[in-house]
């Protein structure tokens, strides 16, 4: 029960102005522009645009500087955003295949078709503060990205050809669009719901799980089978043309973790997957996703569930950052009227409790005389 606070309009207007203040900082510095968080805070947007479920850069930088830097709160105003946006349809699935990669690893295989492809990661950096980043950056030359969109084989299909791994598999009611911003959550959940919540789920969260899983809480024995960066083509099928019309390309991180499985009556010892798949440059959110995809689909591989990150109701009921922060941050609230109660209740009790106390002391006194 909240109590209303009379009078703090005044007050609330003046944290507003307070905020608009220290959001602009130091007047005697330049103020940041949206294209500049866009080009040199890209990951942050990235991740802004994955947890908000809503890819468009320039949004997801004004909220990174509405928000002050805050990726959770930024994260909120997008979906906020996002929640006052009319729907026309839905894509078609996205063939992953034809990315036009920028960055393209394996664990599995050194030498594999299509290549391995470094390109920008903090992998092979040293994590040493670099001094020269004080100074203006001198403007060099920017780096070519790769072109071409050719199918590049997937290190799946290797063992596939060998049938070392699960295929592809399918979801219940193929072809039904399902989306749990728009239907209630309910349990179990099917394996495209529950990705899509893994996808909006908090990186820190689903990294924590996904590291549990690697140290025996929940079976796994990961091997990342690929990570791939780039950019893939957005199609959206109109019935009254016959064909899908290309809307553009967005930037995305996939990843797919191979597991071992010892296999069950129903299945031959294999190789199983573990999938993850994120808007922009977001591979340690996209390896997380994949490890607990896999740990999450324990029952469904005949696996005993023993581990926080093999229970669905629990890792999809709180990787949600924004509804994690609203249940948190609600404490601020004015909560006077229950506080008065619980004080009124341990008043109480410590009253029982001192005469409770008093009395056993009496009875043991007269016990002694």
């Amino acid at each position: 029960m909240y109590v209303a606070v009379k009078g703090g309009e005044a007050a609330i207007a003046n944290a507003h102005r307070l905020l608009a203040d220290r959001r602009r900082g130091d007047r005697t510095l330049p103020s940041i522009g949206i294209d500049q968080i866009v080009a040199q805070l890209s990951l942050a947007v990235d991740r802004v645009m994955a947890e908000a479920s809503l890819y468009d850069t320039k949004l997801a930088a004004l909220a990174v500087r509405q928000a002050r830097g805050d990726m959770i709160e930024a994260i909120f105003l997008l979906r906020a955003y996002r929640t006052t946006l009319p729907r026309f349809g839905s894509s078609v699935p996205l063939d992953t295949a034809k990315m036009k990669i920028e960055r393209r690893i394996s664990a599995t295989y050194k030498d594999l078709p299509g290549g391995q492809l470094l390109g920008p990661t903090f992998d092979y950096t040293h994590r040493l503060l670099d001094p020269s980043l004080l100074e203006e950056a001198v403007i060099d030359e920017p780096v070519k990205r790769p072109a071409g969109t050719e199918r590049v084989m997937r290190v799946s299909e290797i063992l596939a050809e060998e049938g070392l791994i699960e295929g592809d598999g399918s979801t219940p009611d193929e072809g039904k669009d399902r989306d749990l911003t728009r239907e209630p959550m309910e349990f179990p959940m099917p394996r495209d719901l529950r990705l899509q919540a893994l996808a909006r789920g908090d990186e820190g969260f689903l990294l924590a799980l996904g590291y549990s899983t690697q140290r025996g809480y929940g079976r796994n024995h990961p091997f990342t089978g690929e990570i791939r960066i780039g950019e893939v083509e957005v199609e959206l099928d109109v019935p009254e043309l016959g064909f899908a019309v290309s809307l553009g390309t967005i930037r995305v991180t996939e990843c797919q973790m191979v597991n071992q499985f010892k296999g069950s009556a129903k299945a031959p010892p294999q190789f199983t997957r573990g999938y993850g798949l994120v808007f922009g440059q977001s591979e340690r959110k996209a390896m997380a996703m994949s490890l607990v995809d896999r740990a999450l689909r324990a029952e469904e591989l005949g696996e005993d569930i023993t581990a926080p990150a093999q229970d669905e109701e629990f890792v999809i009921s709180h990787c949600d950052n924004v509804q994690s922060t609203g249940f948190v941050e609600h404490l601020k609230l004015p909560h006077y009227v229950d506080f008065q109660a619980e004080l009124d209740l341990v008043r109480r009790m410590r009253r029982e409790y001192e005469a409770k106390t008093a009395g056993n002391h009496d009875a043991a006194q007269e016990a002694a005389e």
